[in-house]
């Protein structure tokens, strides 16, 4: 039988046969169409951060009263155009490097962790916080340039990995439900927290987070693709309507059922909705200005913890992505892991440097692998879309925190998921996987709760007589989270003694 010759042996290869070679389209057993078809499902899939990330880094001042972009207001069309542009870029050059299908943004977790327990401090502007996510990024490429990966991943227990993940999950949960008004801070102070105003739930606005959260998880059970933005929309519209009829106005002491943060409004003209890109953000960090503000012993643990969060979670993303791809070698490691590893690091530098807090790799790439995507061509669809998505960042202006938290509640309960990796009946792991899950929404902060998993797991195999079973950058790494949290302490008896002043 006579075989026609590939379009290569003709001397006349269409692009499309290029596109083919390169990204090896279909040696990995796909098509163009199912590529750009994947792209889209990822996009849909985890363009919620668009919307997600202005509200959660940019709806907090820093620690000189200051908001991300300057003055004293929320400005979350200016973030939301930056956190679109750092994810098209990087999506764009993840697909181009490593020819994976791994979608690239703002890192739910990384991004709550830079604004409640870094930017937040008092005296540390949003500047010196994008600088330590700036660090943090050179210190994990340097890592994957010398190797020096496998060392650091073997240093910290996979189960206390699993817990950080786990803790940020309820902590991002809790800001979720807070922001939402459907917990808030009595008035009485009787309690911590209350369910609504009061006791009771009231307004409108709670039956709108309801409505978005009931409707993402129903699409969730269903499997339909991007049901997280699809709630998120389907919330904004009926914010939209009830506000246009009750008018109910922002929510205040006197007003507890109007909006939170923003009141849904329909634009009012063609540039309320589609702009020029304002991209002010880039460039605006300071990359040691937090050193003389905390001290370099916070600043090394600020940075140790993000890189904690950061290099860990997109281990696990990439083997996964590339599991539900059937694109693991033998050893369980996905193809090009140094590229997708060195472009992930690139990712955590440029969302330090474009103010938008550090940039990873999704696990939501997954909708569009289970789509059919199999190639680093979906990575660079999904890039694509993200820039073009920048000039709509203006519909941020319209979304009430009632309509978008429903998706923190969700994205908290996906993280949640990996609770059962964790052995609880091994005391000398569970209980410091405990105290990591549970002082993370309670003390407000990630670091504290990593900081007490790793001194508790320390002390506890010290005490278990298991030592050796301790890798050293966990001694050192518990070390210096015992004196972060003595540091007002030793800092006191110093100025007692006269050492400093």
């Amino acid at each position: 039988m006579t075989q026609t010759p590939p379009p290569a042996a003709t001397g006349t290869a269409p692009s499309v046969g290029a596109l083919d070679r390169y990204f090896k389209i279909t040696e990995r057993g796909s098509t163009v169409a199912r590529e750009l078809r994947g792209g889209l499902v990822t996009f849909f899939a985890m363009s919620y951060i668009i919307v997600l990330n202005p509200f959660i880094i940019g709806g907090v001042p820093d620690g000189t009263g200051t908001f991300l972009g300057g003055g004293s207001e929320p400005n979350f069309p200016l973030i939301a155009a930056t956190t679109a542009l750092i994810a098209g870029l990087l999506s764009i050059l993840m697909g181009v490097v490593a020819r994976f299908p791994l979608a690239m943004a703002a890192g739910l977790g990384l991004n709550a962790f830079v604004a409640f327990s870094v930017a937040a401090i008092p005296g540390m502007t949003w500047a010196d916080a994008m600088g330590l996510v700036v660090l943090e990024g050179i210190v994990i490429l340097v890592l994957v340039l010398t190797g020096f990966r496998e060392a650091v991943f073997k240093a910290v227990p996979v189960e206390l990995k699993l817990a950080i993940s786990v803790g940020i999950g309820l902590f991002i949960a809790l800001i979720g439900v807070f922001n939402a008004g459907l917990v808030r801070i009595p008035a009485s102070l009787a309690t911590p927290l209350e369910l609504g105003d009061s006791g009771a739930l009231v307004g409108w606005p709670i039956v709108v987070f309801v409505v978005g959260l009931l409707l993402i998880a129903s699409l969730m059970v269903r499997k339909v693709k991007g049901a997280i933005l699809i709630g998120v929309v389907v919330a904004t519209v009926l914010a939209l309507v009830i506000e246009a009829i009750g008018n109910l106005g922002a929510r205040s002491a006197e007003n507890p059922g109007g909006w939170s943060l923003v009141e849904p409004t329909l634009p009012g003209s063609a540039g309320d909705v589609v702009s020029q890109p304002d991209f002010g953000l880039l460039g605006q960090f300071s990359l040691l200005g937090s050193i003389p503000k905390i001290g370099i012993v916070a600043v090394i643990l600020f940075v140790f913890t993000l890189m904690i969060a950061d290099f860990f979670d997109t281990m696990g993303t990439m083997v996964a992505i590339g599991a539900e791809a059937d694109l693991l070698d033998e050893e369980g490691n996905p193809p090009s892991t140094r590229q997708i590893l060195v472009v992930d690091s690139i990712g955590a530098i440029a969302g330090g440097a474009g103010s938008v807090s550090s940039n990873t790799s999704y696990i939501e790439s997954a909708a569009g692998v289970g789509d059919g995507a199999r190639t680093g061509l979906a990575a660079v669809v999904t890039g694509g879309l993200f820039l073009l998505a920048t000039f709509f960042a203006p519909l941020v202006n319209m979304i009430p925190y009632e309509a978008a938290t429903p998706a923190l509640v969700v994205v908290g309960f996906l993280m949640l998921m990996q609770v059962t990796g964790i052995s609880w009946k091994d005391y000398e792991i569970g209980i410091p996987a405990f105290l990591t899950i549970i002082l993370m929404p309670f003390s407000f902060s990630i670091a504290v709760g990593i900081g007490a998993g790793f001194v508790s797991y320390v002390v506890l195999k010290l005490a278990a007589g298991k030592a050796r079973q301790v890798h050293p950058l966990m001694y050192v790494s518990a070390a210096l989270f015992v004196v972060y949290f003595a540091i007002d302490s030793v800092e006191g008896l110093l100025e007692a003694v006269g050492l400093i002043s």
